[in-house]
């Protein structure tokens, strides 16, 4: 990897000592600081080490922060689907600008996951305090699992004194995959504990 004086903030990279990868947010004296997919607590790691996240890491990785934001209730879920673009500040309402304004940040500086909380949190407030002068419109529909598309199994090893292990099986294509990484985890480790995640690939159906 280039020398890690140039790599720029927000590259996603791997760390093969705590075999994650992770954001790169800059160094703090001998160390590089990485952040989590999706944010979260930095770790210290090896500047010699460190190297471009693969595109499969990348893929292995966001289906992890997803899951992870998904059970810790990060993650909204919307009973209905509003159709149309991202909501708009009303013209003289101080939280709609305040909100816009976060959204503004996120976006000029690559967040996507914040830029995303802000579009929730604008649309929730404009519901609830500006009902009437916004349209919606809601569709019926239906969520199937889309069959062209096999779903992925993963399991996180989570054990450990100060921090998690972090050692990650990958995406697999059944469960079977993901239990014989684990036993062969544990033969090595000694680790016990492990977050299993599932992900699938969905499509919203209309109904007429």
């Amino acid at each position: 990897m280039e020398p890690v004086e140039s790599v720029k903030p927000g590259t996603l990279v791997y760390d093969p000592r705590t075999r994650r990868v992770g954001e790169y947010r800059g160094t703090a004296g001998p160390c590089a600081m990485l952040r989590p997919i999706g944010g979260g607590r930095e770790w210290q790691a090896d500047p010699a080490l460190i190297r471009a996240a693969t595109a499969e890491e990348r893929l292995s990785a966001g289906v992890w922060a997803a899951n992870n934001r998904f059970l810790t209730g990060a993650l909204t879920a919307e009973p209905l689907v509003k159709a149309g673009p991202p909501p708009e500040p009303v013209t003289g309402c101080a939280t709609c600008a305040r909100l816009a304004e976060r959204r503004a940040h996120a976006r000029a500086t690559g967040d996507g996951s914040a830029e995303t909380d802000a579009d929730v949190l604008l649309a929730r407030h404009q519901r609830h305090e500006h009902r009437g002068r916004r349209l919606f419109r809601y569709v019926p529909f239906t969520i199937v699992q889309d069959p062209s598309a096999l779903p992925e199994y993963q399991a996180h090893c989570v054990s450990g004194d100060e921090a998690d292990c972090g050692a990650t099986s990958g995406p697999c294509p059944a469960p079977a995959d993901v239990e014989e990484w684990q036993r062969g985890h544990t033969q090595e480790t000694r680790h016990t504990r492990y977050r299993r995640c599932f992900a699938d690939y969905a499509v919203l159906e209309c109904r007429a």
